[in-house]
């Protein structure tokens, strides 16, 4: 039987590690988030998209009905780069349409 396991093991050590450094690096003022994003229409997903019943059932499961644009996840990306995110730190953001809040994931 497959298993998320090691997927959710690895995502959930760089969130910890992220946040750790975001500690360390705080004196230097170095600012440190991570950035989460879910499902993305790009052309790595022309095989998902191909398949119309794949593709509805994915769809179904994300509240907003709809992948995210690249540009969505840049724009975020751009802020936490810029002097206006310049007091985050040791946040992650989760840019999937509600996909994981949804469905109680991290």
């Amino acid at each position: 039987m497959p298993t998320n396991a090691p997927y959710c093991a690895s995502k959930v050590g760089v969130r910890m590690l992220m946040r750790t450094i975001a500690v360390e690096l705080a004196e230097h003022r170095i600012t440190v988030n991570d950035v989460c994003p879910g499902v993305v229409d790009t052309p790595m997903d022309a095989k998902l998209k191909s398949n119309r019943d794949e593709y509805d059932r994915l769809l179904s499961e994300i509240p907003l009905r709809r992948m995210a644009k690249p540009e969505e996840i840049a724009g975020q990306c751009v802020f936490l780069s810029s002097a206006a995110g310049a007091y985050v730190t040791g946040a992650s953001y989760i840019i999937d349409g509600w996909l994981t809040k949804q469905s109680g994931s991290l």
